[in-house]
């Protein structure tokens, strides 16, 4: 999918809070403002198509604490075009994709209490147990053509019960209603048997790298 990369990172800023992106020759910079995530370069290509030079060459220009990596191809690869002080996470994410349809289901069990609501284009789903406690969330932003889905969470105490499915299922609605085509999203591997489980499809492995500081690690 042409614009895949772009069409995430155009989701992620607004579903964050983000600065929109600054276009860059290998792929975007987006500046988040947090003290362990200040700003995040991503590039923009996917797989065997990503330049370990353009790689090498970013993360040799990083010396403040707090900036992040995100290159599409497994870390196992990645990680030896990184210097010293960079923290990266040995699990490999998912760039991850599926068609948008209206699906039906999102029913919470007896007890449950689901509530949706948008603020800002950002339409979030919130799942709370009979004791009022966080059960399930997530949230999703459609941009035209494509929705990014972000920060889906099911609480440890209630996994395996449907819960994260019934996020997605609302969530998926909202995208479809909007008139977005594609759902888009970057999943950790905990998460990849659900979104799976409803029909995404794994585009690219991504890797999470974050610079420590000068002389650590």
């Amino acid at each position: 999918m042409d614009g895949l990369v772009r069409a995430w990172v155009d989701g992620w800023v607004v579903s964050r809070g983000a600065a929109p992106p600054v276009r860059e020759p290998w792929g975007f910079t987006v500046d988040v403002g947090l003290v362990d995530q200040v700003s995040r370069h991503v590039f923009d290509t996917l797989g065997d198509d990503v330049d370990e030079g353009a790689v090498r060459k970013v993360a040799g220009g990083v010396t403040g604490a707090g900036v992040w990596l995100k290159v599409f191809r497994d870390p196992a690869e990645v990680g030896p075009w990184l210097g010293e002080g960079w923290w990266i996470d040995p699990e490999p994410g998912s760039l991850m994709t599926v068609p948008l349809v209206a699906v039906a289901g999102g029913d919470v069990p007896p007890g449950y209490r689901v509530r949706e609501w948008t603020v800002g284009g950002v339409t979030r789903v919130l799942v709370a147990a009979p004791d009022g406690s966080l059960a399930a969330r997530g949230q999703v932003t459609p941009t035209g053509a494509t929705a990014v889905f972000d920060r889906i969470e099911t609480a440890p105490a209630y996994r395996r019960r449907g819960l994260g499915s019934v996020v997605m299922r609302r969530l998926q609605r909202v995208a479809a209603t909007a008139g977005a085509e594609t759902g888009v999203l970057a999943g950790t591997p905990a998460g990849r048997g659900l979104y799976e489980s409803l029909g995404w499809r794994v585009e690219a492995s991504l890797t999470s790298a974050k610079f420590l500081g000068a002389g650590v690690g």
